[in-house]
């Protein structure tokens, strides 16, 4: 078979030729030019006619028949009844005409948070915030749970964060001229597998790869050996959680101490130096944050603290900082601190030097493209000045009105009556669930767009059955690949599924809003307008693209590289007069006026150690490990979790967890078992894998397997398939930027001797044909 001939489509792992039999995909094979392929997409295979599929619309029973606010506390428990379209649609429109009469629009959430799918114009996201523009607006979140707190910080510092993630330090340059690299959080390999918005070529293995090949060594601060490539042959220094910014600060300190502080460059491009200066000698508070101060803290020896300082000062050095330092109490620091030592080091903006946000986060940072200053869906303009914090979502559910700060301002909560969400999965990306369900349960009506029956669907009222990627055409434009992707419609939609745009078109007919919606155009047309604007914007930008018919002729289209190496800040450091970054200063702040005015106990003027709430510092016999529930290698958080290739990962059916063999004697855990994790927030049960490539004192469940309760409407009740988000923290990073914490969580762990209950997370709920009698169909 000839796969070049077969129908193409992007996804977040990367790109595939699908291969059909009648209606049904049959595989996915990789894209031609992917040099490093992912195995996640292949988990597709089987899924759209599984039982786990959403095939037609469906109403909560209990909501359906008492009306909106019926037996909230029984969402997941509840049996679903399928509706016509015509019957979905009406249901639709008049909830969301009663609540903007009674409460108004900030009563409804537009809660589509996630990756959704991979296409320029089917986002979930811009479809649903378009429609809810159209009909008066709706109350929206901030920051994302994969940085929120680095989202809110580095702008004081640097002036603006995202786009320094796109300009990140390239491998190529990396490879260059760099010496050291230093990574607070490692480069997981298996994290670069992904991408937002779609990729054509993974590039990170190579790229790290290539810079062990020049002579780059590796250093790797994080509690899992796994958090490096083996085959870096990297130093590995293993912390507890959570202390990188204490081990940043006596790295400092040594810097000061030895006099390898490159004062001529803070002086030109920094502000604020002498005053952290001042905090790390103690010259301000009496504590000096030494190589020893730091490895009380951190529980390594100081000696590798001072022996890292000396390394750093005499090396070209790449400082990296992962996405998951952000996801701890005071996530905000270790971000800041790392810019701080960067800046003492000096090489900020050179080759091969610096700093960077996330190596292998994603598969875009650190790959060298020239990205498509692409168009999108307009999503209009919402009327509604009512936010929360994404990662807040359950204190503002059950504290309507309540008050909280963010990024120096205060705010309160607006009162959320409706949570209307697509394209994500909040059972899968918020921290403690079984408050999220209290929460949840205040809402009088959710709504959910969704192709198969996860813990989000589940817990809805009204389900409307969406397409997924392989049954729509559009276009696999990501800002962050150098890749264009015609995605291909391979199957026709299953049973009575329709794509967002279509769904939203005929809710917005019944609400008197179709014209302001879809504008007359259908989906081709809005492919095809989002196409020519973006060959205009490329153009502007000196980049050539194919016409929509030649790109689809083809099926795909590679940018030019640039014609340099990436090199973040590169322009600042070569002229901070004309390129001043967007803070205050202009320059970067090692200290912030404008932070330390807000006035935050726990965010102040400088980088500083805070000791977290939970961590291995403060642990007790009661709950002794430090729980790590990091990003899994086998789907893209919880996407394809019910797919064969992430079942295969799983031991009897359950999330692994990893715990060092030691942990492991010490409660009389073989590998294999079948494990109970818990404290006082919840449970959930998992299989037990023996790992010695990991500290001791801590356990490692990685986030996505869906939400399983054994007694499903119960509060607290046991997640049987190792969904660790039972288990973590919901709480803000700080005052500033009210990120998620998940990281700073303590649990223990031990056999569990019962009889394991069945997984059932996989299976749909009870559905009742109109009329008819309840049964799984």
């Amino acid at each position: 078979m000839d796969h070049e001939k077969l129908p193409l489509t992007s996804t977040h792992w990367g790109a595939y030729r699908v291969e059909t039999e009648g209606d049904r995909v049959t595989a996915l094979h990789p894209f031609a030019q992917d040099a490093d392929p992912s195995p996640i997409g292949a988990g597709m295979v089987g899924l759209l006619e599984a039982p786990s599929r959403i095939t037609a619309p469906m109403v909560r029973q209990s909501w359906l028949d008492q009306g909106p606010g019926a037996a909230t506390a029984r969402r997941g428990a509840d049996p679903f009844v399928e509706v016509s379209w015509t019957k979905a649609e009406t249901l639709v429109a008049a909830e969301l005409a009663r609540l903007r009469a009674q409460f108004g629009n900030s009563a409804i959430f537009g809660g589509s948070y996630g990756w959704a799918s991979a296409g320029r114009f089917h986002h979930a996201t811009s479809q649903l915030h378009r429609f809810l523009n159209c009909i008066g607006g709706y109350t929206r979140s901030v920051d994302t749970y994969s940085f929120a707190a680095a989202e809110v910080i580095v702008p004081h510092i640097l002036g603006e964060f995202r786009p320094h993630l796109i300009a990140t330090t390239s491998w190529q340059s990396i490879a260059s001229q760099s010496g050291l690299f230093v990574a607070f959080g490692g480069v997981p390999l298996k994290n670069g597998q992904i991408n937002n918005g779609g990729l054509g070529s993974h590039e990170q293995r190579a790229g790290v790869l290539a810079a062990a090949r020049a002579g780059v060594d590796f250093v790797s601060l994080s509690p899992l050996r796994s958090d490096m490539d083996a085959a870096l042959n990297a130093d590995w220094i293993a912390p507890r959680p959570g202390t990188d910014t204490a081990i940043m600060l006596g790295l400092a300190h040594c810097l000061i101490a030895a006099d390898q502080v490159d004062h001529a460059f803070l002086d030109r491009y920094t502000v604020g130096y002498a005053r952290f200066r001042d905090y790390v000698t103690g010259a301000r508070d009496g504590v000096a944050k030494t190589a020893d101060w730091a490895a009380d803290i951190s529980d390594i020896p100081a000696d590798s603290i001072r022996e890292l300082a000396r390394r750093m000062a005499s090396s070209r050095t790449m400082i990296s900082v992962s996405w998951s330092l952000t996801r701890q109490d005071h996530g905000e620091q270790p971000y800041w601190a790392a810019i701080a030592l960067a800046a003492m080091l000096g090489q900020i903006g050179l080759e091969g030097g610096g700093i960077g946000f996330g190596y292998c986060a994603i598969n875009s940072i650190g790959a060298q493209y020239r990205p498509f200053p692409a168009g999108a869906l307009p999503v209009g303009q919402n009327p509604v000045a009512d936010f929360i914090p994404v990662a807040r979502i359950t204190d503002a559910l059950l504290n309507p009105g309540g008050a909280f700060s963010y990024n120096g301002q205060a705010h309160r909560y607006p009162d959320i009556r409706c949570i209307y969400w697509t394209g994500g999965n909040p059972f899968h990306h918020h921290q403690d669930l079984n408050r999220l369900l209290r929460g949840w349960a205040r809402a009088e009506t959710v709504i959910v767009h969704d192709w198969c029956w996860n813990a989000t669907a589940r817990h809805a009222d009204i389900v409307l059955p969406c397409t997924t990627h392989l049954e729509r055409s559009d276009l696999g434009i990501s800002a962050r690949d150098g890749y264009l992707i015609a995605m291909e419609a391979a199957v026709p939609p299953v049973g009575q599924a329709r794509n967002d745009y279509d769904i939203f078109a005929g809710i917005a007919g019944r609400m008197g809003h179709a014209d302001s919606f879809t504008e007359g155009r259908d989906a081709e047309d809005w492919q095809r307008w989002i196409y020519d604007l973006t060959r205009q914007r490329c153009a502007q930008a000196g980049i050539v693209l194919p016409t929509l018919r030649e790109l689809r002729a083809k099926g795909w289209h590679e940018a030019d590289p640039p014609a340099q190496n990436t090199v973040m800040l590169r322009d600042f450091r070569a002229d901070p007069l004309a390129n001043p970054l967007k803070t205050p200063s202009g320059r970067i702040e090692i200290f912030s006026e404008t932070l330390a005015g807000f006035g935050l106990a726990d965010c102040g003027g400088h980088p500083t150690w805070y000791p977290p709430k939970e961590w291995l510092g403060n642990a007790d016999t009661r709950h002794p490990l430090q729980l790590i529930s990091n990003q899994p290698a086998a789907k893209l958080h919880s996407q394809l979790d019910h797919g064969a290739h992430s079942r295969a990962a799983k031991i009897n059916g359950r999330e692994p967890c990893h715990l060092h063999p030691e942990d492991a004697a010490a409660r009389g855990i073989a590998a294999g078992d079948i494990l109970r994790v818990f404290n006082d927030r919840g449970a959930c049960l998992a299989g037990a894998v023996l790992n010695d490539g990991m500290r001791r004192g801590v356990v490692q469940i990685s986030t996505g397997a869906w939400y399983d309760p054994e007694m499903p409407g119960q509060p607290a009740s046991l997640c049987k398939h190792g969904n660790p988000n039972v288990l973590t923290r919901d709480a803000g990073t700080s005052g500033l930027a009210q990120g998620p914490v998940a990281m700073s969580c303590l649990v223990q762990v031990e056999k569990y001797r019962k009889t394991p209950p069945p997984i059932s997370a996989f299976d749909p709920p009870r559905i009742i044909r109109e009329g008819g009698s309840g049964k799984r169909i």
